[in-house]
Parts: structure tokens; sequence; C-alpha cells
């Protein structure tokens, strides 16, 4: 079939080909009501799978072009100056974390026994790096129903050991970056952003509209399938330092000095002249190791499905908040039994999930079955309190490791009385209506 063609002409009739066997064979069933209502789901086309096999077709199996035009164009859609993409949200926190570890940021790097302050209604792989690092998470309670950090125990929990704060915004719904940033700027504490469940999320502040995860000192995102874009397994850390990007680059590859990129030699000119550490003058660059890294890179096959996403993303975002608003238009009149959730102050989430809190005397464990009975997929807050976890059963009988500062009496809520639902951008109105309608019945039971 190919003998007669030139390669172009043969990449650009597979390229066609993938493009029919999508829209043959991938084309998304409409709903039916009755149907299973995921809380999450691909939303994808022709596209993405014609530059998955574009990428496919180069065999080029590391990070390569792809890569590099993704980190571009999400850099360019949040307006920061640096991106790296990694393979996991939980390795975008991974390395963002252990950034501030970096012996290149002298005294305000994160030791061994330093506090970060953080929520444990969350997700674990925002506090993993901390306790496997060696740090110790300090942990305050949240406010219902923004589900996000109480900025008034931030002052009561920080110590002479604190050295940074790190936090997600829940389910899309940005914490009150305006408090919590200056807290930092007043003590010199470095700020990570979870963004991994907020990406297109907005924030006010100092009267300018900027994305969140661009606010802090670092930013993370996460491509998992339920998210608000995906390219399978993939995430991104991003900043505007270049002594932080630095540092997440070599924490990503390796934890070596070198910053050439994959299949590059010498970009510093520099390879085989300098000395490092106690090593021989002129020990190869490339093989020059400044941190105890990692291999966190993404492959270009993930690459080539985000660059085509992010093409789309705009679109999701405002799909999700329209969504959003119409449940909650649909679920007015329900707020006797049920703890509907809110924004944040001077904010413009772009939500990955509709989270509910149950009244008292309202029984989630009544509540949720019904629900799923009707084909409605439901989550709980991730974690509910992570110190609750088997994980955290060493620490919690050594009484080490961690802080709690107060009392997790909303934390501790969330944990038994909450649970979301999706608004993910593939859901027609005849999803979120007959969604309403079920949550609705299972009030009545």
């Amino acid at each position: 079939m190919f003998e007669k063609m030139t390669e172009q002409q043969a990449r650009e009739e597979i390229l066609s080909m993938v493009r029919e066997y999508c829209d043959t064979f991938h084309r998304k069933k409409e709903y039916q009501k009755g149907d299973r209502i995921p809380y999450a789901s691909r939303v994808y086309d022709h596209d993405e799978m014609c530059n998955l096999v574009d990428s496919a077709l180069e065999f080029w199996l590391t990070s390569g072009r792809y890569t590099d035009a993704f980190e571009k164009k999400l850099a360019d859609y949040l307006q920061v100056k640096y991106c790296s993409l990694v393979n996991s949200g939980s390795s975008a926190n991974l390395a963002a974390f252990m950034a501030l570890t970096s012996l290149s940021l002298g005294e305000r790097r994160v030791k061994r026994g330093d506090e970060v302050i953080t929520v444990a209604a969350g997700f674990p792989t925002t506090v993993a790096p901390m306790i496997q690092y060696g740090a110790v998470p300090v942990f305050v309670d949240v406010t219902i129903p923004q589900y996000n950090i109480d900025v008034n125990m931030l002052e009561e929990a920080l110590s002479e050991k604190t050295k940074a704060v790190m936090l997600a915004h829940t389910l899309g719904n940005p914490f009150d970056l305006a408090a919590v940033r200056a807290f930092c700027d007043r003590h010199h504490l470095w700020l990570i952003e979870d963004n991994c469940d907020a990406l297109g999320s907005k924030y006010t502040i100092d009267g300018e509209e900027k994305f969140t995860g661009t606010i802090g000192d670092i930013g993370t995102s996460s491509f998992y399938p339920p998210h608000h874009m995906t390219m399978g397994e993939g995430g991104a850390v991003y900043t505007n330092n270049p002594l932080l990007h630095r540092a997440v680059r070599s924490f990503r590859d390796w934890g070596r000095d070198c910053i050439c990129p994959p299949g590059c030699d010498n970009l510093c000119g520099h390879r085989f002249d300098r000395q490092f550490g106690e090593l021989p003058l002129g020990y190869d660059h490339k093989y020059v190791y400044s941190n105890f890294g990692y291999n966190l890179k993404a492959t270009d096959l993930q690459a080539a499905i985000g660059c085509a996403q992010l093409e789309k993303f705009p679109s999701f975002v405002e799909r999700r908040k329209h969504n959003f608003a119409r449940l909650k238009e649909a679920l007015a009149g329900t707020e006797d039994k049920l703890i509907l959730p809110a924004a944040c102050e001077n904010s413009d989430p772009c939500w990955f999930g509709f989270l509910m809190t149950c009244r008292e005397g309202v029984d989630r464990n009544q509540i949720v079955p019904f629900v799923e009975s009707k084909g409605v997929q439901t989550r709980m807050l991730f974690a509910g309190n992570l110190i609750k976890h088997p994980c955290f059963d060493e620490m919690r009988e050594k009484k080490e490791g961690y802080r709690v500062v107060g009392t997790l009496e909303n934390t501790d809520r969330i944990m038994r009385d909450s649970f979301w639902i999706g608004v993910y951008p593939g859901m027609t109105d005849e999803m979120l209506d007959d969604m309403a309608e079920v949550i609705r019945l299972s009030l009545q039971q």
C-alpha cells in the first residue's frame, strides 16, 4: 500500500484512516434516561487519537517535540514563565515539594523536621511528599461550604520551624488566596498550590484576576482521566521562579545537574570542563547529580493527547461552570437537608465536582446508596480526614511525625456527612436534571 508513497504521504493516509476510525467507532452513545451517569469521563474526538498515532509513528517514546509544545502551550495559557510536564499529578506534587528542599535555596530550603501547614481534608499525595522526606505536616481545619483551609487558624499553626504552606483548591473551588498569600509573605514562607482539581479556576488578588496555581510560588496539575483535561496519566509543575524551575527539572530528571533534554548533549557548552563536588575535573556533566531525584517524565504519546486537549480546554471550563450552575439551581430548596457548595469570595471556580454535606439528622449512609442504586455515581471528598487512615496508624500510636492545631471538627464532619457528584463537560442538561431529581428523591426516603 505504501510502496509508492513518501513517508509524509503514508503518514497522512494513516491519520486520515484514524480520523475515520475514531468517528465511526468512538462515537459517544446518546444518553437515555436511566443510563448510569459517571462522576467523570473523558471528552475527546479524532484530534486526540490522531495526535497519539502521529506521535507513535515517530516512535520517540520519551519526552520530545509534543512535550515541548505542551509545556509551552500550558505556560502560555496560565501566563507563567516555566512549565514542566511529569507523569502524574502525584509526581507533580512530589517534584514541587522536593524543589523546596534543594540546596540551591540556601536557608530558605525545607529541611527534615521543618513544618508545612496543610489540611487533612483532601487527597493524600498533597501530604505524602512531606512525610516521605521527613518534614512535618501541620494540619488545620477547613470551612464548610467552601471546604478549604480555615485561614483564621494560620497564625496559630505557625512555629519557628514553619517553612511552607501546601494546599489544594478543593474540587476546583479556590482557597482564600489573598489571606494565605499575605500570611506567607508576612512570614517569608513558600506557597505551593495543589491545582490538580482546579485547572482553569481564577482568583482576583490585588485587583488582578489570575489563574489558580500561578499565585503561589509553585502550582501543580493532574491530567488523570477524571480531571479537567486528560492525557491518561500525566501532570505538570509550573512557576515564575527560575531557581525553583531548575530544581523541579532536576528532581524530575533523576536529580541531575545537567539541563539537556533527552537526546541532546552539551547545551551549556561545558560538558567536560568543570568540576562538581569531589568528582574529577571534566567529569561528564550529564552524569552529575545535584539532588536525590527521580524519573518523573511523561512520554510524548501522553503529551500528544494533551496538546489536543488544551485546544478544547476553554470550552471544557465553560461547560463545567454551566453544569455546576444548573445543578445548584436544580437543587434549590433542598438546603434544609443539604448544605450546597459555595464559591470562595473573589473567585471564579472551574468546578471539578458538586460537593454536598448532609445536615444534622440526614444520614449520608442512606442517601448515597440510594443515589448509586439509581445509576448516579458518587464520590467522597477523597480521604475525608487523612490522619484517620491506616497509613497514619504508626504515627498516631507514636504521636510523632505530624501536628494538629485546634480541632478538625469540620474535617471529621466532611468525612462523615459529605459526598459529591460530577460536572464533567460531557454531561448534558438532561443528565444534570436527572441527577438532581435522584438526589431530591433520596431526601424523601
